[in-house]
């Protein structure tokens, strides 16, 4: 799909393209439009920036269009999303956002699992991460491991973590 708009998705097999969750009614899959990943990038905006207070400049780091974008849509509407940025053997997952009328239904764990899917598919076997500390076990709980000491990014707690696959 390079030349989009959309940023370079990398075509991997079935993955989570289509997986439907039965917690609630959304399906998480990858970025197929360009309206999809602009609201992605609002969502974003919306959570790191609006809610967080969260520098543009800092949200906006010029790897987006590096990165394989998933999202959650519930009702047609984009409400939950992260990203993935391949290096080798090794997956940076990154701006995990979801709306705040979506939240507690599971959607960033189902989100971690296709994210766990699609680097294996692409050939990586490792995530990493900068956690929000106060967001710290929801990593845990998805076999995510600290690694050295908290510290401040974007003026929020975070803590270094990764997970072997």
């Amino acid at each position: 799909m390079a030349g989009d708009g959309c940023g370079k998705l990398r075509d991997v097999e079935a993955g989570t393209a289509g997986t439907t969750s039965a917690l609630a009614d959304f399906e998480i899959r990858r970025i197929t439009t360009r309206a999809e990943l602009e609201a992605a990038l609002a969502l974003r905006y919306d959570v790191f920036c609006g809610e967080q207070g969260v520098p543009r400049s800092e949200e906006r780091d010029g790897r987006d269009h590096d990165a394989l974008h998933l999202i959650a849509v519930q009702n047609g509407k984009v409400v939950a999303t992260c990203r993935l940025v391949f290096v080798g053997s090794t997956v940076q997952f990154s701006r995990l956002a979801v709306a705040r009328e979506a939240r507690r239904q599971h959607i960033a764990t189902a989100l971690l699992r296709a994210a766990d899917e699609q680097t294996l598919a692409g050939g990586a076997n490792r995530l990493v991460l900068h956690a929000q500390t106060y967001a710290r076990s929801l990593y845990d709980q998805a076999g995510y491991v600290a690694r050295g000491k908290e510290f401040v990014e974007a003026n929020i707690e975070h803590v270094a973590m990764e997970k072997l696959l």
